[in-house]
């Protein structure tokens, strides 16, 4: 797993990532099991695992196709 990410998406990530899980957690206090507060806290948790490895598989088969 190559890193294909730079310093500046990776904080960036990092930091929407913990915003959304943070939101999330705070959906599903209210209502335990939020549809929307478990997917939020689902992709934020994506999000924040792609900015510390610096990895996103998305970007990865995006440029592997080209």
């Amino acid at each position: 797993m190559k890193p294909n990410l730079n310093t500046v998406e990776a904080i960036m990530r990092i930091t929407c990532g913990l915003t959304g899980l943070a939101w999330g957690t705070a959906k599903m206090s209210r209502r335990c099991w939020s549809p929307i507060g478990i997917m939020i806290t689902m992709m934020s948790a994506m999000k924040v695992a792609e900015g510390v490895t610096k990895f996103c598989p998305l970007k990865a088969l995006y440029n592997e196709s080209e």
